[in-house]
């Protein structure tokens, strides 16, 4: 492009020098190419001198760079090969100085072996020297006491001669007499070695046998006897009366032919008694006579209705009642059934006593005797738990509630400890295990203690008052407490007024007067306790 322009630059030039005169055209084209050439080939060199020099700087450039880069990295290796050659060199420093301690603490424990190994000789050859001293005067004392036995064995044999003379036998004649006198002598001895260790082990076997049963019965401090299920129902007035009773006696018909009861409707004002001799047909009657009165509508379709649906809340009730009992004496795996008999126990009373209540008293007794025993504590349990089972089955069945609960348990699979247990309870067979013995120890312990039957809880109270009241009588006597249901006092003196000396007599005292003038089964430890305090405040 730029050889076009120089060219026709050049023929612009021709064609003004040459306007007056006639050139040839070709001559001028010849010039024009003949310039054209010789300038592009000076342009030409002109940009490779450029190019050249150019390139000859950047090579330049670029090996003084290269140069630069290498003296730097060769700086940089030389520093890194020098930083390892300083961390190898600590490092071996470092386990240079772990291994001189290790062999120090090597050495030091060689030594102090070595100092033990001595002493140890050192001992070693002491005892030596003391055994070898031992057995040379052991050796001397055998050899002496041969030659004593020999010397003894000579006297004898000269006294036995002697008495054979004396007495006219022979020696098996003396012996066999001798013999004859030691046995009677060995005899009458063993008797009385025999007698002395009898009436020993007697009394130890009492001591533990009441303690065993004091700490079983402590161990459970029951509460006092509830009162007998009553079939008593609260109206709000005669008008009720008269609707539970119905027009021309419909209702109080059909209330007693749906629940198996009998209502007993007389003057007394704001009572209807409920009378049944099933206790559970008793309670359920009257939850669905005290909700027909709550309700308010009485009529037959509703009486049946409620009756019902009491029925299904007192079998619920029964089973949780059963599954409560056997949770508080920690027992699983019980047969349903059983569980359910347990929740019907907790209707029945025996002598005002509670039966399911008794049987559980029985069940942690007798796990607390059978611990004091060693014996397995959850059979005892069970056992006393189940014990009086066929009470619950009793007016259903013949035979004593033993042997109905005896079937019961065999029925549903229990152990023979467990049935042995139910059978025998009242001793009414032969008694062949210690769990029956047991069970029987608890009923009794369960049906003695203070608390337990034919007592009100007025009765009980009266009772608990009065041994109080008894203790405060005397002088010095502070505070009184009756515990575990009347079986312990626990007497508080106050020491401005009595002494220890005074204590002692003040318990004794106690002691005599509940003896004299209380009847209590069992006994009662009367317990005084007297305390001095000081108080200062600093200010």
């Amino acid at each position: 492009m730029l050889q076009l322009e120089f060219a026709h630059v050049l023929m612009q030039v021709f064609a003004n020098k040459t306007n007056g005169m006639d050139i040839p055209q070709p001559i001028v084209l010849c010039v024009v190419a003949a310039f054209s050439i010789a300038a592009t080939y000076t342009v030409i060199r002109f940009f490779d001198k450029l190019y050249r020099t150019s390139a000859v700087e950047k090579a330049k450039d670029i090996i003084q760079r290269a140069e630069l880069e290498a003296e730097t990295k060769t700086r940089e290796a030389e520093l890194l090969a020098k930083e390892y050659a300083i961390q190898a060199k600590e490092k071996s420093e470092i386990e240079s100085k772990k291994i001189r301690e290790e062999l120090y603490e090597k050495e030091r424990l060689y030594n102090k072996r070595q100092g033990t190994l001595d002493q140890q000789a050192n001992d070693l050859r002491k005892q030596e020297r003391l055994v070898e001293n031992t057995q040379r005067r052991l050796a001397e004392r055998v050899a002496d006491a041969d030659r004593k036995n020999a010397e003894l064995e000579s006297l004898i044999e000269k006294e036995r001669m002697t008495l054979h003379e004396f007495s006219g036998l022979n020696r098996d004649e003396a012996t066999e007499r001798l013999f004859a006198l030691l046995g009677k002598e060995l005899q009458s001895e063993t008797g009385r070695v025999i007698a002395s260790h009898e009436k020993k082990i007697k009394e130890q076997c009492d001591a533990v046998a009441r303690d065993i049963l004091l700490v079983a019965m402590q161990r459970y401090a029951a509460s006092h006897t509830a009162e007998s299920t009553t079939g008593s129902v609260d109206v709000p007035g005669d008008d009720m009366k008269g609707r539970i009773i119905g027009r021309e006696g419909r209702n109080i018909r059909t209330f007693e032919k749906t629940a198996g009861v009998d209502l007993l409707i007389d003057d007394t004002p704001g009572v209807v008694l409920v009378s049944c001799f099933d206790p559970i047909r008793r309670e359920t009657a009257r939850r669905a006579l005290s909700r027909l009165i709550t309700d308010g509508r009485i009529h037959p379709a509703r009486i049946e209705e409620i009756v019902a649906e009491s029925q299904k809340e007192m079998q619920s009730l029964i089973l949780k009642t059963g599954k409560d009992a056997v949770q508080e004496v920690n027992l699983f795996g019980l047969n349903e059934r059983l569980v359910e008999l347990l929740g019907r126990l907790h209707f029945r009373t025996s002598y005002s006593q509670n039966v399911l209540r008794h049987s559980v008293e029985v069940a942690i007794i007798a796990g607390a005797i059978a611990a004091e025993m060693g014996l397995n504590q959850k059979l005892a349990r069970r056992c006393g738990l189940l014990h009086d089972i066929g009470k619950a089955m009793d007016h259903e069945s013949e035979g004593t509630h033993a042997k109905i609960g005896a079937d019961l348990l065999k029925r549903y699979g229990e152990s023979p400890e467990v049935i042995q247990s139910a059978l025998g309870h009242h001793e009414d067979v032969r008694l062949d295990n210690p769990y029956t013995m047991i069970v029987m120890t608890a009923d009794a312990c369960s049906a003695a203690r203070p608390g337990a039957r034919r007592e009100t809880l007025e009765l009980y109270v009266k009772r608990m008052a009065e041994l109080e009241t008894i203790a405060k009588e005397f002088s010095g006597v502070g505070q009184v407490y009756a515990i575990q249901a009347g079986r312990e006092m626990r007497v508080l003196l106050t020491s401005e007024k009595s002494t220890d000396e005074t204590a002692a007599k003040i318990c004794r005292d106690i002691a005599k007067a509940l003896s004299e003038r209380v009847q209590f089964p069992g006994e009662i430890k009367v317990t005084v306790i007297r305390e001095t305090r000081f108080v200062e405040t600093a200010r």
